[in-house]
């Protein structure tokens, strides 16, 4: 597993209007490049965001589905053939007048299993941090 963490000015429910806004997910994910559909209700466990992934014309068309969701906590099952599927979890903490949010991702299938854990954090890290820091610029800068 691979975790990173970041401490924002947004509150937790201005980062929850982001989490829950499936149409805004290429937005602060990095790879994904649009979005196709987004379920009615989205982010409630079972439902789903079709998306893809790449750089036109070389598009992948994906999925992610979410698996859990309370106060506070999406955990997702992101799929991006043909590497495989990562389950990634976000909590979102009240910290001070802001939030810490934190993002770990874990490979669920081959061929990403197969990639030695330091492997992974070398290329796992720095993505899920740029995806944090887009999200809470998203979140902070949209207010709720």
């Amino acid at each position: 597993m691979i975790e990173v963490e970041r401490k924002t000015s947004a509150t937790p429910a201005q980062l929850w209007s982001v989490l829950s806004n499936g149409w805004l997910y290429s937005s602060w994910v990095v790879g994904a490049s649009r979005i196709r559909n987004v379920d009615r209700d989205w982010p409630q466990a079972g439902s789903k965001i079709e998306h893809s992934v790449g750089l036109w014309p070389a598009l992948i068309d994906d999925q992610t589905k979410s698996l859990e969701s309370s106060a506070g906590l999406l955990v997702l099952s992101a799929r991006a053939l043909p590497a495989g599927t990562a389950r990634v979890r976000l909590r979102v903490e009240k910290d001070g007048d802001g939030s810490l949010v934190t993002m770990d991702e874990t490979a669920e299938s081959v061929p990403l299993r197969w990639i030695p854990d330091n492997i992974q954090r070398l290329t796992v890290a720095p993505r899920l941090e740029e995806c944090l820091k887009r999200l809470t610029m998203i979140a902070e800068n949209n207010g709720s």
